[in-house]
């Protein structure tokens, strides 16, 4: 009889998954026997008759489940970097289950009768600052699940529960579905007017991957539209293809989901108020640094109305640039970028294609590597003949200054067909020391556009910033330095939780590394002083346009979780007249229009706390200043400093203390401002 590889002890390298040996039909037995193993150890846990101590019930629940967590990561990894009909199916079928297990846990009376015990007793316990905090989290995670409502009402918690489970999985699935079905395929010289060689590249490679040789094909991926937006001079393909882009989740049929986002919302807003909450942003945002609604919209507002007056100012600009050229048509959303990077050529000399033959993939990957050896004293060493999901995903063993393992680092980058969109980081095991050293198994998951056979994978400097940001998440899981695994790694509040990656993106910029990587993929040269200079005068070139697209998302989303009953919602309207209410420009949509705002409704993470990259953004561009003061943007003091209180800590310390602790005092709006080019 086979055993499954998913249940049986992984002898892999490193213990990663063993991928060559999974099947997706694996995962129906795995889920089932783990859930039914980790049932038993929690059901144990609750039903002792020994008095509650941290170690019979915090430890031992941070000890539960670890078959079922294994198969977990494994299959959420699969789902969102290399999915199938198949795991899909699966998808739908667990994520209730799940639900209801979690539920099963957090709403037991029992269980949360030991936690609440400890917890008023915990002055007298002599417990130390990790184990405080993680009985903390315990008890707010308990409660904040219902777990001291009424049995009707824990009912009640339990069926939104599941119910939310299954609208996010449809949710997330209906988009994938709408970006790998659209295909924009060029076949004439007038459909690829204007385009430049790196993006034919990359188009015919996609047009290969899709069994298109020969033609050359546009994708929904942002590595592929954009670059199509900004230089393709066939405006009707720009308005076809952009309109694609921007419809996703919203094009009638089985894959719209504009019913999908009301009743979460309003389960969300139900929720809400059976926790004794007016509206879902304000229970989400009760467990954050900005404590409530009205100070995320402080934040928000503050930059919004500079960033407005300035995107304005830049739609002047565009449009006095597309009629010098004879065309006196209005600026929409498709033409943004087109007389953007136009403009940009005129006022700093500037345009992608000259920059991207310096902006290799590896050279970009090697820079972001370089950065953590000199910060924190971390090498990466490349392997081969792991097991991997896809043979794109490349593998590093992370040692530290004195050589020893600290974790495995897993690259995945090219864009296709299987993966959801976007960029992000996410572990196939976190650090803790529970029961022995657990090293972390990291993986950064990309979707830019892949080089010919052969050739070598150019980015934008956006991609190469999207890089950088993602290894500062996968650095803060790899350097994190708990005993818990509750507060593992990037396991801390979420608007902190972007704080590592966006500071770790001020690197690149810094012409130290831009010298010494941003060189040609044919020529090896350095990229020329004059035109490192241009790229760095421009930085914030564009910048109204891209914080308007940012903060409307932000800050629609915040409306809607702020609606008390949102049940006869007209999802379009309501984006539309908020936007309104906004002074949106026209010629500027969503950075993630509410269809496809995974963020917040591919599972509730963000939800009510898209924000909290603007609120990360005022630590970030304040805690870089600490570098620059000290003279040396690799100064060893103050990256120790930033390793001890923000990288390695994990969720052990409170957010704004343990800033301060490092920064020596809170952070300063004026630093934001000041970076994006708006007046403080």
């Amino acid at each position: 009889m086979t055993v499954n590889p998913l249940l049986a002890d992984w002898t892999t390298p490193f213990e990663l998954p063993p991928f060559g040996d999974i099947e997706p039909r694996d995962f129906d037995e795995a889920f089932e026997k783990a859930m039914a193993e980790a049932r038993v150890e929690i059901n144990g846990i609750a039903s002792q008759t020994a008095e509650p101590t941290f170690e019979n019930t915090i430890t031992a629940l941070e000890a539960s489940g670890k078959q079922l967590s294994k198969v977990a990561r494994t299959f959420f990894n699969l789902t969102g970097a290399h999915t199938n009909s198949d795991l899909q199916k699966i998808e739908r079928d667990v994520a209730p289950k799940l639900a209801k297990h979690s539920s099963d846990t957090l709403l037991n009376a029992d269980l949360y009768k030991r936690i609440a015990a400890l917890w008023d007793q915990r002055e007298s316990l002599g417990l130390g600052d990790e184990e405080t905090k993680v009985l903390e989290r315990y008890q707010k995670m308990f409660q904040r699940a219902g777990a001291g409502l009424g049995e009707a009402d824990k009912t009640r918690m339990a069926e939104i529960s599941q119910r939310l489970a299954v609208l996010g999985t449809g949710f997330s699935q209906n988009v994938l579905k709408d970006e790998s079905d659209y295909q924009l395929v060029l076949e004439s010289a007038e459909d690829r007017a204007g385009l430049p060689d790196f993006l034919l590249t990359s188009a015919a490679e996609a047009a290969r991957e899709r069994g298109l040789d020969g033609k050359h094909v546009i994708t929904l991926s942002r590595s592929s539209i954009e670059p199509f937006l900004q230089f393709s001079t066939n405006r009707r393909l720009r308005e076809e293809a952009f309109k694609a882009w921007a419809s996703r989740g919203e094009n009638g049929g089985e894959t719209d989901n504009r019913n999908i986002i009301q009743e979460t919302l309003a389960l969300r807003a139900e929720k809400a108020r059976l926790l004794g909450f007016e509206n879902f942003a304000a229970f989400k945002l009760d467990d954050t640094m900005a404590k409530t609604p009205g100070n995320v919209r402080d934040l928000l507002t503050r930059v919004w109305e500079p960033a407005v007056a300035q995107a304005r100012a830049e739609e002047a600009a565009l449009a006095d640039m597309a009629q010098s050229g004879g065309e006196n048509h209005p600026i929409e959303a498709w033409d943004w970028r087109f007389y953007s990077e136009k403009v940009r050529k005129a006022e700093h000399d500037l345009d992608e294609t000259e920059l991207k033959p310096y902006l290799q993939l590896d050279k970009v990957i090697e820079a972001a590597f370089d950065t953590a050896g000199r910060l924190f004293g971390l090498s990466f060493k490349e392997l081969h003949d792991l097991p991997v999901y896809h043979p794109d995903v490349r593998t590093f063993e992370v040692l530290d200054r004195n050589g020893n393992h600290v974790g495995l680092f897993l690259g995945d980058y090219f864009a296709r067909s299987s993966k959801r969109s976007g960029a992000w980081m996410s572990a196939f095991q976190s650090q803790h020391r529970l029961d022995g050293d657990v090293p972390p198994i990291i993986v950064n998951v990309m979707n830019f556009s892949k080089g010919a056979p052969g050739e070598a994978t150019l980015l934008t400097f956006d991609d190469a910033r999207t890089l950088f940001h993602e290894f500062g998440h996968g650095l803060h899981g790899l350097l994190s330095n708990v005993t818990y695994p509750m507060i593992s790694g990037t396991s801390v509040a979420r608007d902190f939780v972007e704080l590592p990656s966006q500071l770790y993106e001020h690197w690149l910029s810094e012409p130290e590394v831009l010298s010494k990587y941003a060189v040609h993929y044919k020529t090896g040269e350095p990229m020329p002083e004059e035109l490192l200079t241009k790229l760095l005068a421009a930085a914030n070139f564009n910048q109204g346009f891209a914080t308007v697209e940012y903060t409307a998302s932000a800050l629609i989303d915040l409306e809607l979780h702020l609606l008390e009953r949102p049940e006869d919602l007209d999802i379009s309207a309501f984006e539309a007249r908020e936007l309104g209410k906004l002074g949106m420009p026209k010629a500027i949509t969503m950075r993630h229009r509410i269809p496809h705002f995974q963020h917040v409704f591919s599972g509730d993470g963000y939800s009510a706390g898209y924000y909290s990259y603007m609120w990360s953004e005022v630590m970030d561009a304040d805690a870089f200043d600490a570098f620059k003061e000290a003279g040396d943007i690799f100064d060893p003091e103050t990256a120790e400093k930033l390793l001890t209180h923000i990288y390695s800590a994990g969720g052990r310390p409170d957010p704004e203390e343990t800033y301060i602790a490092f920064r020596g005092r809170a952070p300063k709006i004026d630093a934001l401002l000041e970076k994006r080019g708006f007046a403080a």
